[in-house]
């Protein structure tokens, strides 16, 4: 059994819904940790109680480590949330006795296939990073971190622990939302890893940890019922910055770094998502009241912020920011059908 953490407020709770769907539909018997960072969410977690789900209140969290109440007051709600991450899987290993590894995710991670490739690369390694990949043209964004904080792992041993211990210390100390002095909130730290620490696995695998800003790095098919980065299936996706514009359109963060959202992204990767969005907006909508619903599920005035939507919208698709989503039975191009098959 796989042992997973993540940390998510109320406002992201359709993106941790669906990570714990996905995650759940590809790793059954998966253990979820979730640290909740409202009230709100735990509520409405605690309530649901989802299998393989256990959810963590603030309060709860922040008793086993006073430290980070002292740390609250001196850095915004974000910069928190980043200073909380190396302190979850300690968490996690003081509370679940059988856990020999303890994998942290970011909530916005949807899966496509079973990890196990990805554990199977970390073999027995004590711990298991995975690299930005950036191309060449945005190279300059490894300013803040040679390495994403969305997927890491952590053998239940003295050396994940001593890197637990140190990484923890560090962002107790200093986790902003900028860069400085070769730091940058809870990421840039993990640049040091390899070098400070025994048996530090990095994730080669392809399919692992695909992302707007290294997207265009592959050759992205769909062929046998799953898509593929090259020539290696597509583990799992980190929609990062992924935002439902409306019923057709979605901001996917993909021009930014130079990819092309092609009908195979569109269809296989970005819809998929789309749908996994709706589908846990609906399940909160139907179980939350009004008042305490996610940002962007409330049900708003039509004239609220009319002009200023509009504006967004025309400009969005101006700058080629937005994405059609298109429904399932979008039959594809000629040259895309030969890509497929």
């Amino acid at each position: 059994m796989h042992v997973f953490c993540t940390y998510f407020d109320h406002h992201y709770l359709p993106r941790g819904l669906a990570l714990y769907e996905s995650l759940r539909r590809h790793c059954p018997a998966a253990k979820l940790w979730v640290l909740c960072l409202s009230q709100e969410a735990y509520n409405w977690l605690a309530q649901e109680r989802l299998d393989g789900v256990r959810p963590i209140s603030l309060e709860e969290f922040e008793q086993a480590d006073p430290e980070l109440r002292v740390a609250k007051l001196n850095r915004t709600i974000v910069e928190y949330y980043f200073t909380c991450t190396p302190s979850l899987p300690l968490f996690v290993f003081a509370r679940d006795p059988h856990a020999d590894m303890v994998t942290y995710v970011d909530a916005d991670l949807y899966f496509f296939s079973d990890p196990l490739p990805v554990f199977t690369e970390m073999a027995q390694n004590s711990i298991a990073i995975i690299g930005h990949r950036f191309p060449p043209s945005h190279r300059h964004l490894e300013k803040t971190g040679i390495y994403n904080v969305g997927w890491i792992s952590f053998r239940r041993d003295e050396n994940a622990s001593w890197c637990l211990d140190w990484w923890r210390h560090q962002c107790l100390e200093w986790c902003y939302d900028h860069v400085e002095e070769g730091r940058y909130g809870d990421q840039k730290y993990l640049d040091q890893w390899p070098t400070l620490f025994r048996d530090v696995a990095v994730i080669k695998h392809q399919g692992a940890n695909l992302a707007p800003w290294n997207l265009a790095n592959y050759t992205i098919c769909f062929r046998d019922g799953r898509v593929w980065v090259d020539d290696q299936e597509l583990v799992f996706f980190h929609f990062q910055g992924f935002q439902q514009i409306n019923r057709w359109l979605c901001e996917p963060q993909l021009i930014r770094y130079g990819a092309r959202p092609t009908r195979i992204i569109r269809q296989h990767i970005l819809l998929p998502y789309w749908h996994a969005l709706q589908h846990a907006t609906a399940q909160l909508n139907q179980s939350t009241p009004d008042s305490l619903a996610p940002a962007g599920l409330r049900k708003r005035p039509k004239t609220d912020f009319q002009l200023r939507r509009w504006y967004r919208l025309i400009r969005g698709l101006l700058r080629q920011q937005y994405v059609f989503v298109r429904p399932h039975n979008d039959v594809p191009t000629q040259s895309e059908r030969r890509t497929i098959n």
